[in-house]
C-alpha cells in the first residue's frame, strides 16, 4: 500500500543532529558562537551586511518594525492575501495596517494598488514573497524610494528566492522564518537582514532586553534571542539549501508538465525570478466541475495531502472584522483565497509520488 504523501516534510540530516549534540555537550545552549556563525553565513549567502537571528519569523517582523520606531497612528501597507502574522505585527506597534490587493497570477502585492493606498501617514510597506516567488521588488522599491517609505520584506517562504539576480531579503529589511514547513528549518527561529548599520544595531539592542553589556540596559527591550541549538541546525540547513531549492524547482516543473486537466491552473512564474516553491499552489477555476473542497477530499482519499494557504483575506478574519477592518475591500485577494489549493512539492517526494499526484488529478471524474 502506498504511503500517504504529506504536504510538507522537513529534511534534517546527520550533520544537523551531530551539531545539536555538540551544543548539548558543550553546555552553552543559549545565544552564542553558533548563532553568530549562522548569522555570518546567512549574510554571506544573501550578500547583505547584517543578519540578526531571532526566535521565530513573527518576531523577525515585529523587531523589524520596532527598529523603524513606528508610533500609534502610523500606517503600514501589506497585502490582504498573506498569513495573518504579517498584519498582526503592525498591530503590535499600535500602528494601523492598510491592505493592498494582489496580482491575480502571482498572488503578490499589486504595485498599482499599493500606490493608491499610500497616505501622508504611511511609514512602511511590507511586501510578501508569497509561496517562494518574489514580489515585483523593482516597482515596490521605486515606490518606497520616491515617497521615503521603509520597505520590509516578508521572506518567510522565500529562502533563496531571487529577482534580477538579487536575493529576497536584500532589497529592504528582510524577515525570514525557519518554521519546519519552510525551505530550511531550525525548528522555530527567524532572521532579519539589512544593509543599514544603525538599524542593525538598534535591532540587536532590542533583541536582548536593551542591554549594551552585562546588566547595562539603555532601552526597553525583549527576549527575542535564538538559541545555539537553533543556530547549529541553521548552519547545517543553510549548506543544503541550494540542493533543497533545486529539488523543489524540479518537482514543480514536473507537476507543471504533467497536470493536464481543464479548470486547474498551475503556478505562474514571473520572468527573471527564481521561484523557490515553498508551496506549489493551483488555482481552481470556475469551469472545474466541483468545488475546491470536493477536490481536496478526493485527493486526501487517494493518499495525497493538500492545504489552503490562505482561505481568507486577512481583513476577513474574525479579529480584523471585530476591529473594524474590511471596509476598503480587495476583490482579487478575496477571489484567490477561495480558489487556491496547495499540493506537496517538498524535496522528499519521489518520482513515483509526483506521478501519483498528477495521475490522480488528471483522472478526476465528477
Amino acid at each position: 500500500m502506498r504511503d500517504f504523501i504529506s504536504i510538507a516534510k522537513p529534511t534534517v540530516g546527520e550533520e544537523e543532529i551531530e551539531a545539536v549534540g555538540e551544543v548539548l555537550r558543550s553546555g552553552m545552549l543559549t545565544q552564542g558562537e553558533k548563532v553568530k556563525n549562522f548569522e555570518e553565513e546567512f549574510s554571506e549567502y544573501l550578500g547583505v551586511e547584517h543578519s540578526i537571528a531571532v526566535s521565530n519569523g513573527t518576531v523577525a517582523l515585529d523587531l523589524a518594525l520596532k527598529g523603524l520606531g513606528l508610533e500609534p497612528g502610523d500606517e503600514v501597507i501589506s497585502p490582504a492575501f498573506t498569513f495573518i502574522a504579517t498584519a498582526n505585527t503592525v498591530l503590535y506597534q499600535g500602528s494601523v495596517p492598510v491592505f493592498a490587493d494582489v496580482d491575480p497570477r502571482t498572488f503578490n502585492i499589486d504595485p498599482d494598488d499599493l500606490s493608491e493606498k499610500i497616505t501622508p501617514r504611511t511609514r512602511a510597506v511590507i511586501g510578501v514573497h508569497l509561496y517562494g516567488q518574489p514580489f515585483d521588488a523593482k516597482a515596490v522599491c521605486q515606490i518606497c524610494e520616491d515617497r521615503n517609505i521603509a520597505l520590509v520584506e516578508d521572506c518567510a517562504q522565500a529562502h533563496g528566492a531571487m529577482m534580477g539576480g538579487r536575493m529576497a531579503g536584500s532589497f529592504g529589511t528582510g524577515c525570514f522564518s525557519f518554521y519546519p514547513t519552510k525551505n530550511m528549518t531550525t525548528g522555530e527561529g527567524g532572521m532579519i537582514t539589512t544593509n543599514d548599520d544603525a538599524l542593525a544595531d538598534r535591532m540587536r539592542l532590542l533583541r536582548n532586553h536593551g542591554d549594551t553589556g552585562k546588566y547595562n540596559h539603555i532601552s526597553i527591550g525583549y527576549n527575542y534571542r535564538m538559541t545555539n541549538i537553533q543556530g547549529a541546525i541553521g548552519s547545517g540547513q543553510l549548506k543544503r539549501l541550494e540542493g533543497f531549492i533545486a529539488k523543489r524547482i524540479e518537482n514543480a516543473d514536473t507537476l507543471n508538465k504533467t497536470i493536464k486537466i481543464d479548470g486547474l491552473t498551475v503556478p505562474f512564474r514571473t520572468a527573471d525570478v527564481r521561484h523557490v516553491y515553498n508551496q506549489y499552489v493551483l488555482r481552481v477555476e470556475d469551469d472545474f466541475p466541483v468545488s475546491r473542497e470536493k477536490l481536496m477530499e478526493y485527493l486526501n482519499a487517494n493518499g495525497i495531502a493538500t492545504a489552503v494557504h490562505y482561505p481568507k483575506a486577512v481583513y476577513e478574519q474574525p479579529i480584523y472584522q471585530k476591529l473594524g477592518y474590511g471596509r476598503d475591500r480587495c476583490p482579487v485577494s478575496e477571489d484567490v483565497s477561495r480558489r487556491v489549493m496547495s499540493l506537496p512539492v517538498h524535496p522528499s517526494l519521489s518520482a513515483s509520488d509526483l506521478q501519483h499526484i498528477a495521475q490522480t488529478i488528471n483522472c478526476f471524474e465528477d
